[in-house]
């Protein structure tokens, strides 16, 4: 295995890292469901500037052929090459607190090298804990909060955020290692995996993103503005409400989804133990597909312009 140093490069002016900052790790690739990561990722970019420590190297990390970069071409010429970008960076929050950053897409190859480099830089900048978010679908209502399941070596937020706690099998994804490792290591971890309506999991969907800075808030204590994505919520939603209003079957399905997750939360507030199966099951709901294409026929024939994105942001 290569040395994990060989797989990033120090950023020549990068700023001074206080010590003791908690490290967000948000990483795009194999779930991203709503958008909610990348959508977060592109919000701190555009809002909060965050300036780049070490970037990691796309030639060693990245399968161009499994996600190809953007170019742009101008009617005879390329005009611009946007390759991916994964790197670390110092942010800075609303109140001006400062936390590190890792953030871009998710590694192709070289997993336990990304996670040693990254666990270097976490001794290094003596960071106090890592959070890190992701984001998967699940047969819940839009009309509900969104739900969560937390994972790491943190019992408060566990207890008071954790509404599905399942004991299963999943494909892992570079933040699962990352935490596995560093709650290995004995640094505090904090893993959301945020529980997005399946048939708004294709689309940008605001809310999603919404949580993902509600999540590191109460894992980290960074403050964040959000009005601007809390008002393209409120749009999008009112565009979901229209097309489902519209629609008996569609109604149906989400009146469906709502009593058996009111049925399931009300077990656990009852103090109850329901089964991990009532959140997902939907042996005797319409399938989820139907709303789906529903919408993206909706969405199809809504105007494309700046004013009046379709809900995928496209």
């Amino acid at each position: 295995m290569p040395d994990p140093r060989e797989i990033f490069e120090r950023v020549a002016d990068a700023p001074v890292v206080p010590a003791g900052l908690p490290l967000v790790v948000l990483l795009t690739g194999f779930t991203d469901a709503g958008g909610a990561v990348s959508g977060a990722i592109d919000h701190i970019r555009d809002d909060l500037r965050p300036r780049a420590i070490a970037v990691f190297s796309n030639d060693v990390l990245l399968d161009y052929r499994a996600r190809r970069p953007i170019v742009t071409f101008d009617k005879d010429h390329l005009s611009d090459f946007q390759p991916p970008r994964l790197e670390l960076s110092l942010a800075h929050d609303a109140l001006g607190q400062p936390f590190l950053l890792l953030s871009g897409y998710e590694p192709d190859f070289l997993w336990e090298g990304f996670a040693e480099a990254v666990f270097d830089f976490a001794v290094e900048f003596e960071a106090s804990g890592l959070t890190w978010v992701h984001a998967i679908s699940m047969p819940v209502p839009h009309t509900r909060d969104l739900g969560v399941t937390v994972s790491g070596n943190r019992p408060d937020l566990v207890e008071a955020q954790s509404i599905w706690k399942p004991r299963t099998q999943v494909p892992a994804t570079a933040g699962h290692l990352l935490e596995y490792r560093s709650a290995e290591a004995g640094m505090l971890v904090a893993g959301f995996v945020l529980l997005i309506p399946h048939y708004l999991a294709e689309t940008d969907y605001p809310a999603a993103t919404i949580a993902v800075f509600d999540r590191i808030a109460s894992a980290t204590g960074r403050v964040f503005d959000l009005d601007g994505l809390r008002e393209d919520n409120r749009e999008y939603l009112g565009k979901v409400e229209e097309q489902i209003a519209g629609n008996d079957e569609l109604g149906r399905m989400v009146s469906g989804l709502e009593e058996r997750y009111d049925s399931y939360m009300a077990g656990l507030s009852g103090g109850g133990s329901p089964s991990t199966s009532g959140l997902i099951h939907e042996s005797d709901l319409p399938s989820a597909d139907e709303l789906a294409a529903e919408l993206e026929r909706y969405l199809a024939s809504r105007p494309s312009g700046d004013d009046d994105k379709p809900l995928g942001g496209v």
